[in-house]
């Protein structure tokens, strides 16, 4: 930096070093990726040249595969070394080009008398040792070349965390039991009460609460019958009292189901006209039952309403009760979804819910892209590019393949689905069938569909 300060501010001069840094970078896992994906599709195409042989004629097709993967592995090793000579970034941990060598597998004939089940058995085994020295060899190379991990990138926020978290330490410390001061215990003593006085408030009071309502509701069933009885009650004796007063006023029996308001009405006008004359009126009792069926009338509003308003209260304790307890109910709510958002993080393609349904769409739009990147390679003629489009759609469709099969075992869809997916994998299925395929994948089976709008997704 102070050779750089003197000509000039070295702030261009880091941007531009690290923009090589990391198209160089970039350009090294393109060009592994380029390779990997053409040894996956030459792999693939072999083998399933090699498949039908291998259940007919095994000891025949074992020795062709063996030839063949000698080649792969061959192309295999010229590649990287291209990539070495080509980007300088390619290197091991100490500082010396990689050196990626398989050991060759046996190309003895099967006809000839060297060839045996042990030599077979050893071929396959240094077939695995050759697959276990390039993930060796890929996964030393990708941790030279990967993305920085966050304690690289966000170095200056982690250190002012800390400075901060050190001014934190001191000041707990200064008001810690280990410096004399009792302040700590005092606010742990005032939290917990706070914790305990919320807990009790808001969860146990309104629990209980409502508890003693449900059962008290329970216990006082029989009361709340006697009650309405006793309304019953009232109101048959009001009616059979002005059955009997209107049958004595107009000399003809009234009929029985002669409106309450019809009869309220005679009521009041005879009242009207006795208390013309209170003292006729009482001598001859008219007055008299007239008032007594006036405060019968009252009586039974009052127990009514008395009855109405007893329900009314006994409802809004319970509500009372509910919405004390909401703030607990509403911390329980986060904390369910805090749990779920835990319990679902990481599964990716392979969970449930809408994000889960989106990043396996969106997996399957990835398969049809590469398909016809592959389908434009080999129109333009561009073979070593189309194999590696080949590889990419295969990698791909293994990522389906593994997001969507615990889904679609549940749906009783897989062996349909997964019949599809390895007619999609086949060289020798046509571009117009696999569009087909594709077109059945996004449209037929549940686990590929869109989520529905407006439906909460399953824990």
């Amino acid at each position: 930096l102070t050779r750089l300060k003197s000509n000039g501010s070295p702030v261009p001069h880091l941007l531009h070093s690290a923009s090589d840094m990391v198209s160089t970078k970039l350009a090294v896992l393109t060009s592994m990726q380029h390779c990997l994906a053409a040894f996956l599709a030459e792999v693939y195409f072999e083998v399933d040249k090699c498949r039908k042989g291998l259940t007919e004629s095994s000891d025949k097709s074992l020795h062709t595969l063996f030839i063949v993967l000698n080649s792969v592995f061959s192309k295999l090793e010229v590649s990287f070394r291209n990539a070495v000579e080509g980007q300088t970034l390619l290197c091991t941990h100490d500082g010396k080009s990689p050196e990626l060598i398989f050991e060759r597998l046996p190309e003895v004939d099967v006809e000839s008398s060297e060839w045996t089940e042990v030599l077979s058995a050893n071929a396959i085994t240094l077939i695995y040792q050759n697959l276990q020295k390039f993930d060796d060899f890929i996964s030393d190379q990708f941790s030279n070349h990967k993305r920085p991990r966050n304690t690289t990138i966000y170095w200056l926020p982690y250190t002012c965390g800390a400075l901060g978290l050190s001014a934190c330490s001191l000041w707990l410390l200064r008001h810690s039991s280990l410096m004399g001061s009792s302040d700590i215990d005092n606010w742990i003593q005032d939290a917990k009460e706070s914790m305990v006085g919320f807990w009790d408030v808001h969860v146990g009071q309104p629990i209980i609460s409502i508890r003693d309502e449900l059962f008290e509701t329970f216990k006082q069933r029989s009361k709340h019958e006697m009650e309405k009885q006793e309304v019953q009650q009232t109101e048959e004796s009001l009616r059979r009292m002005l059955l009997d007063f209107c049958g004595n006023t107009s000399n003809e029996k009234p009929p029985q189901d002669m409106s309450e308001l019809a009869m309220m009405e005679i009521v009041m006008k005879r009242y009207e006209k006795e208390a013309m004359h209170p003292f006729k009126g009482l001598s001859s009792g008219k007055l008299t039952c007239a008032l007594s069926i006036q405060i019968e009338k009252h009586k039974l509003a009052l127990l009514e309403a008395m009855l109405e308003l007893d329900q009314i209260l006994r409802a809004n304790e319970i509500n009372f009760a509910i919405l004390a307890a909401l703030p607990a109910f509403g911390v329980s709510l986060l904390l369910l979804f805090a749990v779920r958002a835990w319990a679902t993080h990481g599964r990716g393609a392979e969970g449930r819910g809408r994000t889960a349904r989106r990043q396996r769409r969106l997996l399957l739009a990835d398969v049809e892209k590469r398909l016809m990147e592959f389908q434009n390679c080999m129109a333009n003629g561009m073979e070593e590019e189309a194999c590696c489009k080949f590889g990419l759609t295969l990698y791909t469709l293994d990522r389906l393949y593994k997001a969507v099969e615990s889904q679609a075992r549940e749906t009783g869809e897989w062996s349909s689905l997964r019949e599809d997916m390895f007619d999609l994998a086949k060289p020798g299925v046509g571009m117009e069938d696999k569009l087909v395929l594709l077109s059945r994948l996004k449209g037929m089976y549940d686990c590929l569909l869109p989520s529905p709008s407006g439906v909460l997704p399953r824990l």
